[in-house]
């Protein structure tokens, strides 16, 4: 019989952002105190697992949502660029309802086509980073559990590209809230199971 692995793919918690901004990859965009909370609260509903890794993108935010998970098991901090946040042409913009960069016509022509997208990273190479990242990680911690924490929408193009559904979706949509946990389940290489839940609350 094949050995159970678990990967639980982490969304960072809330990001201190004042000024409304995409922030995306752009550096110095840590957590809020509300976001630290998220995080000691992953700490603390993964702190009896059997954890031998935790691996986040180089983002400040993911990495200070990984350390109280790695403190809990007396594990560094390992980094993963695979895991970093989508690129998207609008980073450092504001794009809020109602005001923002979406609502200025010179920018309309990056919203040409929602499918890819035109604005960002191809959802399909999102997925292949993402999935290669998995991967690796599955690779570690074989037959235990491994941490990878990343970002909302990195995360939820995993899930639909792994359980087999289309890449464009609504935003809206994903089922992905801050400090949540989606945890992938492999019999072997067979991925078996997607579990979710939110220890930060909703």
């Amino acid at each position: 019989m094949a050995e159970t692995t678990r990967v639980h793919v982490v969304r960072h918690g809330e990001v201190h952002n004042p000024s409304g901004v995409l922030y995306g990859r752009l550096p110095g965009f840590h957590l809020s105190d509300n976001g630290r909370a998220q995080a000691d609260a992953v700490a603390a509903a993964l702190a009896d697992r059997d954890i031998v890794a935790v691996i986040a993108s180089p983002l400040q935010r993911a990495q200070e949502t990984a350390a109280p998970v790695a403190a809990k098991h007396g594990l560094p901090v390992d980094t993963d660029p695979d895991l970093i946040e989508s690129a998207n042409f609008f980073e450092g913009r504001r794009v809020g309802p109602g005001d923002g960069a979406w609502r200025d016509p010179r920018f309309w022509w990056r919203l040409r086509n929602p499918f890819t997208p035109s604005w960002g990273e191809p959802y399909a190479e999102v997925a292949a980073r993402m999935a290669t990242a998995v991967d690796k990680a599955r690779a570690r911690g074989t037959g235990h559990e491994v941490v990878c924490v990343s970002h909302q929408l990195p995360v939820w193009t995993l899930r639909l590209h792994l359980t087999g559904r289309r890449l464009w979706h609504d935003p809206r949509r994903r089922e992905c809230g801050l400090g949540s946990v989606t945890t992938f389940v492999y019999d072997g290489d067979r991925l078996v199971d997607v579990e979710y839940r939110q220890p930060a609350g909703g």
